[in-house]
């Protein structure tokens, strides 16, 4: 039998080795850098927020509205489907706090995706930037 003493430095070091995995790192940008970008077509803007916030704040006016409890939940025919059309466009997620679409942008940049959180949906309003409902066509 293996004596603890010697199992010890083992475990310490394959904890070492696991404090150095992290989570797929993913820059944040601003909202005029957001718009920027989708209106030069090199990327695309997702609103991870639930329907009923859609309805009640709006959404950026070119955003694809993707729900994070679809992505959550594996019922992601949609985000397959949207996935598949984006080719090699940047993909950047925002929400109503930055944490979802943080969480999203981690899992879309594990999977290979090129992402950015562009933050809160206050901080698109807040910077003048183009609204509408979530019922109205991307613009």
């Amino acid at each position: 039998m293996v004596s603890r003493m010697k199992l010890l430095p083992l475990l310490l070091a394959t904890l070492s080795l696991f404090s150095f995995a992290r989570a797929a790192e993913v820059p944040a940008i601003s909202p005029a850098e957001a718009a920027k970008l989708v209106a030069a077509g090199q990327a695309v803007l997702i609103d991870v927020r639930e329907p009923s916030e859609w309805a009640d704040t709006g959404v950026a006016a070119p955003a694809v509205l993707l729900p994070k409890s679809e992505f959550d939940a594996g019922q992601i025919g949609d985000w397959k489907d949207f996935l598949a059309k984006v080719g090699d466009k940047q993909i950047l997620t925002y929400c109503r706090s930055g944490r979802r679409s943080g969480a999203v942008a981690e899992a879309l940049a594990a999977q290979g995706h090129k992402v950015a959180n562009a933050g809160p949906f206050e901080a698109w309003k807040a910077a003048g930037l183009p609204t509408r409902k979530a019922t109205e066509p991307a613009k």
